[in-house]
């Protein structure tokens, strides 16, 4: 008995010291820590990168963001957000943008209560790796890329394209995912999912070893919560939305499984007046209930003055100097009645010099829409378009592209 005994005792020893010497299995990096962590915010306690919060070049990245992000809030998103409450009664749970880039700052500002946004662009989602296993060095480069790359939309509202190809291939984190981790880390949101997707031509979401084809959009589905803990979801695709690349897609077939939502459209370089375009502008017309552009967005003369009820703000001053022949004499008499907006939007991104359009579609039987609640009785519809004035001289000194 006493044998047994010591044995049984000699065993729970042996157990207990193996059980030290096993070291905890580690944190997972995850991906909502990995967000805060790139966009200069505290990851959890338990987060293996918290030590990386150490590094110097962290720090300065993060009184960076903290900076520029503070100066966005108050000149820009603040007031975009109080004047979606005060504009936007009813807004559909889906919001589009197209030609976004991963612009998904913006599309929370205007369209906060959405519970699934729909962005798109020709920008690759890339991936974001796990930055406990990057080389040494390599993290400082990294978030001076992210911080680069988001240059254009911290001072003007919109990415410059040409800038962002570059910038978004760039060192070991890649695409749109690092800038709308970024995004949604600094908009408040906790990051439950992020899952690679691709759309097969019918419009059917592909995951994991499913292959729907070379050609097929890729993307990504990222779950997401805010501070009242409801669910939302975000994608993301890599498409062309050229009526050749449309075509061949599923895209448009997948976002008609959300329709009817809302749209956002702005610095879209005025792709939706060419004839190259007419696909997805058609698209835009049929399946949103509102819209809101600055004027790069869809031509007034596609809009039917009986479907549509109009509410201009700010000031249209004509396309910047990038763009000529895209000035619209019927946005110009619209415009005439405009209500002023305390911030800045688009290429024209001055706070004075800026215009947007909402534009609620009227039910069937033509009464009041119900989806806005703007106070002011909105100009009558324009006039059929005259032929174009030259545009007046944009301000130098950047080239404008794209978001």
């Amino acid at each position: 008995m006493k044998l047994f005994r010591s044995l049984a005792s000699a065993t729970l020893v042996a157990a207990l010291m193996l059980a030290a010497a096993v070291p905890a299995r580690a944190a997972e990096v995850t991906a909502d820590d990995t967000a805060k962590f790139l966009a200069g915010m505290q990851p959890s306690a338990d987060s293996p990168l918290l030590p990386l919060t150490k590094d110097p070049s962290w720090q300065r990245h993060a009184r960076f963001f903290d900076n520029a992000f503070g100066q966005l809030e108050q000149r820009q998103l603040s007031k975009i957000r109080a004047w979606s409450e005060t504009h936007l009664a009813a807004p559909k749970p889906t919001m589009f943008y197209m030609f976004s880039g991963p612009d998904f700052l913006y599309a929370n500002a205007f369209y906060p209560k959405a519970t699934t946004y729909v962005l798109s662009a020709l920008e690759p989602p890339g991936q974001v790796p796990d930055l406990t296993k990057l080389p040494r060095g390599a993290i400082g480069a990294a978030l001076y890329n992210i911080e680069h790359s988001l240059g254009s939309i911290l001072s003007f509202s919109f990415f410059i394209t040409k800038q962002m190809k570059t910038d978004l291939r760039a060192g070991q984190m890649g695409g749109t995912l690092p800038v709308l981790y970024v995004f949604l880390a600094r908009s408040g949101k906790t990051i439950k999912s992020v899952t690679p997707i691709a759309l097969d031509a019918e419009g059917q979401v592909k995951t994991g070893n499913e292959n729907p084809g070379s050609n097929a959009p890729r993307g990504a589905k990222i779950t997401f919560a805010g501070s009242d803990g409801v669910e939302k979801t975000l994608y993301y695709f890599s498409t062309d939305l050229s009526n050749g690349g449309i075509k061949s897609s599923g895209f448009l077939k997948f976002c008609s499984t959300l329709a009817p939502g809302n749209s956002l459209i702005k610095s879209a370089s005025y792709l939706l007046h060419s004839g190259n375009f007419t696909t997805v502008r058609d698209y835009i017309l049929a399946n949103s209930a509102t819209v809101i552009q600055d004027d790069s967005g869809v031509p007034l003369q596609y809009y039917s003055s009986k479907q549509w009820r109009f509410f201009p703000f700010g000031r249209y001053n004509g396309p910047i100097g990038e763009f000529p022949g895209r000035y619209q004499q019927s946005y110009a008499e619209l415009f005439r009645k405009a209500e002023p907006i305390n911030f800045g939007i688009g290429y024209r991104w001055r706070t004075n010099d800026s215009n947007l359009l909402l534009s609620v579609r009227l039910p069937n039987d033509g009464t009041a829409p119900v989806e806005t609640t703007s106070s002011a009785e909105p100009p009558p519809p324009p006039p059929r378009p005259k032929k174009p004035k030259p545009p007046p001289p944009a301000p130098r000194g950047f080239l404008f592209f794209g978001r």
